[in-house]
């Protein structure tokens, strides 16, 4: 038909807007779609993995870019839409009909083959489509940069107008918690886990690193590279690769290992991310928010000369909230830390932590700079233990009966002061 070849090079038109609409459709759906531990690979890789980090950098500015684009090319595709839908009409060739089914056709190519497909195959395949996108979105952002701050100042001023006091409400305040545990009371078994969670929450603040670490006697550094022989097909503690500079041992990167159904046989360091350095005194708290700021699963610990003492994980600090009764020493162990005699008489891990001794045995203990039951007998005897040696610290008597290794150390424990209670 005549009226077809004229509308040829219009239709040619909304065919590109469609494919451009189909690209920022995809960019946004991808990129955003992107985990913690995606964006954290992109940031190592290629240069265009790196660019597609960049742009996530700023999603502000990505998705006002984004937005402008989809708002431009949507109105420019509608708009040739109705030109040739009124041809349509004018035609004596054609007719209403046409027109009415030229733009219904219109409007569901744009919404499939614009929207839902392509934001479909960005969910399904999020990491290799954001490479793919990030070099000529970011050129494209480039363009519209300027637009920003006017885009920023114009949705700062429609809030002040339309919501001037607007305020945004906490993500969860302490009543929900309450209600929460009044929601469950029927069930005294989850109130119990859910006082212990808070419980453990709360106390996130007040127990330092150094006592919930890894020591770094616990676990094993590789120097880069690093291949799939090296581990000797055996899973670090902890499921982590932790990988050193090239010319020191001090870690700088780790690997999780449960993250990857295939691992290459060399070169494992290029899966690595980095990690998270605060001092010994920092509390577990500190490094939690450290590695949600970050987007880091692991923290090295530190000594007041910089060097690496002890890892904790983000699994470590979960553990430590919603296991009932967490220990450090089980978790390093893989052994319950405290087995009773007698009524006044245990034997408990050196690697135990005085605050969870203390609150099992439910006693009061003096103020210490020692964190575990082996660090207080060695500052009470000035010196290193060995197997027979005795001590008394506070309500405690100990007696070192088992050394298997710098720290492994077995100890009878008794309770003075329970003895000395009248019957």
């Amino acid at each position: 038909m005549h009226i077809l070849q004229e509308l040829y090079p219009w239709m040619a038109g909304m065919l590109v807007l469609v494919t451009l609409s189909g690209f920022f459709s995809s960019s946004e759906a991808a990129l955003f779609y992107l985990k913690p531990a995606q964006r954290l690979q992109l940031a190592g890789g290629t240069r265009a993995q790196r660019v597609a980090a960049r742009l996530m950098e700023n999603p502000d500015q990505l998705l006002s870019g984004i937005l402008f684009y989809n708002l431009a090319v949507n109105v420019l595709y509608f708009s040739i839409s109705s030109i040739c839908s009124l041809h349509l009409d004018r035609s004596q060739e054609a007719g209403g009909v046409a027109a009415v089914v030229f733009g219904g056709t219109s409007l569901l190519l744009l919404i499939f083959a614009g929207e839902m497909l392509p934001k479909t195959v960005a969910v399904l395949m999020p990491l290799r489509l954001s490479q793919w996108v990030a070099i000529p979105l970011s050129f494209a952002i480039g363009l519209v940069s300027f637009l920003t701050p006017v885009l920023d100042r114009v949705n700062t001023i429609s809030r002040r107008i339309l919501w001037p006091g607007f305020q945004a409400e906490p993500y969860l305040d302490s009543d929900d918690l309450e209600k929460a545990i009044e929601i469950s009371g029927a069930d005294r078994a989850i109130v119990r886990q859910e006082q212990a969670a808070l419980r453990n929450i709360v106390e996130l603040s007040s127990i330092r690193v150094d006592e919930w670490m890894r020591p770094r006697t616990q676990f094993r550094v590789f120097r880069p590279p690093v291949s799939l022989a090296d581990l000797n097909e055996q899973v670090p503690e902890g499921d982590y690769v932790l990988v050193t500079e090239p010319d020191t041992d001090e870690i700088s990167t780790a690997i999780r290992l449960d993250r990857f159904r295939e691992l290459p046989n060399s070169n494992l360091e290029t899966l690595a991310n980095p990690v998270v350095y605060l001092p010994w005194c920092s509390t577990v708290a500190d490094a939690l928010q450290s590695m949600n700021t970050d987007e880091r699963e692991v923290t090295v610990i530190v000594n007041e000369y910089g060097e690496t003492i002890g890892v904790l994980t983000i699994d470590d600090i979960l553990e430590s909230v919603f296991v009932y009764s967490p220990s450090r020493s089980k978790m390093l162990l893989d052994q319950n830390p405290l087995h009773i005699i007698d009524e006044n008489r245990w034997v408990v891990a050196g690697i135990m932590s005085m605050r969870q001794l203390a609150r099992q045995l439910d006693v009061t203990i003096p103020r210490t700079h020692s964190v575990t039951v082996a660090g207080v007998i060695q500052e009470t005897m000035q010196r290193m233990a060995n197997v027979g040696d005795e001590c008394t610290w506070g309500p405690f008597h100990f007696r070192v009966i088992d050394m298997a290794g710098l720290g492994c150390i077995a100890v009878e424990l008794t309770l003075e002061q329970r003895q000395e209670e009248p019957s």
